[in-house]
Order: structure tokens, then sequence, then C-alpha cells
């Protein structure tokens, strides 16, 4: 998919009800994650989504597959600055080369935090640095790849009386599930 056809989906689209069903029982804390997507005028793959994968000594989520984000601080202001402040402490992404074009509705996930998804078009092929005290690896999932369903997976869990839907979508050796799948799956149906 190309990033003009992105941009029409995605603008013309309503949002639909998301596929995450969990909701936390204690008070949230407010994080927020840039789901960046990457046009590359060099590659012929189209839309590119960044991804990362948490180091594995990390008390939330340890060596999972992540988008670049995390928690909100007081100088932030809002959750766009909080993306792009996270984004660039681990990934090194600048936040001139990013053109934020909305967000998805709010996710509670089970560490407790209340993340909102900050939806941006990054505008070249960045060259990432990554702090690696937080990230094991940085890398790229072409977005045609997520738009083919037999590359998604669900499954419905029960977990402490509530039945809650669970995503994955494996993509080469990385296994991509829990919120931030869910956060992919509702991004790909709202412009499918």
């Amino acid at each position: 998919m190309t990033k003009n056809e992105f941009l029409q989906r995605f603008h013309l689209s309503p949002l639909a009800e998301s596929s995450h069903n969990y909701k936390h029982a204690a008070p949230l804390k407010s994080a927020a994650v840039l789901i960046g997507l990457v046009d590359s005028p060099t590659s012929n793959l189209g839309l590119q989504v960044l991804l990362t994968k948490r180091a594995s000594h990390l008390r939330h989520h340890p060596s999972q597959i992540s988008f670049p984000g995390g928690k909100a601080e007081p100088e932030d202001g809002s959750m766009i600055s909080t993306a792009l402040r996270e984004a660039y402490e681990e990934t090194g992404l600048s936040p001139d080369s990013v053109t934020v074009i909305g967000q998805l509705p709010t996710y509670e996930v089970i560490s407790g935090y209340l993340i909102t998804p900050i939806i941006a078009i990054i505008n070249t092929q960045p060259l990432y640095q990554q702090d690696e005290n937080e990230v094991a690896e940085i890398f790229q999932v072409p977005l045609q790849h997520l738009l083919q369903s037999n590359n998604h997976t669900s499954f419905n869990v029960l977990r402490n009386g509530q039945q809650l839907n669970i995503h994955f979508f494996p993509y080469k050796h990385y296994n991509i599930w829990g919120a931030t799948a869910a956060m992919l799956k509702d991004l790909i149906e709202h412009v499918r």
C-alpha cells in the first residue's frame, strides 16, 4: 500500500470499534506509542511499520515486539509529544522526520497503562540508533504483509472471568501479539 492510498483510506473511513477488549481494574497510567509508517522511496515494499523488540531485562513486556513508546511525563504536554519523545529515545527517530496523521482509540493493558497509539508517516528511511537499555532490536514489517488476512490469527481466552481476544501477526522469526497486534489489527481493519 502506498502512502497516498493509506492516507486516503485512513482519513475517509470512520474508526470502527476496537478488537481489543481488555479492561483493567486498577487506576491506569498514561502512555503513548508511535505507529510509524516508513515511506521509503527506494523500497518497492510500500509503507513499512516500525517495530522494536524490547530488551529482555525490562520489567514490563520483556522481549516482546512493540511500537516505540512509553509512559507520559509531565513535561510532555500531549500524547503526541510522549510518542515522539519515546520514539526518539528508543530508536533515535528524529521528530522532524515524522508527520503525525491521527490516532487510534486508547488501549488498556495488563501492565496498568492506558496507551494512546499515535499514527505517523516517517518521510524517509531513518538511520536508527537504538537505546541498548530498552531496545534489543529495531525492524520494519511491510504493511502489505499485515494487510493479508492469512497473516493474522486470533484466539479467545478466559482470564479472571473475562473473555479476551488475543491477536497474533507472525512475521519471519518474530511473533507480534498482544496489545501491539490488537492495534495493528484495528489499523488494518480501518484502512482495508
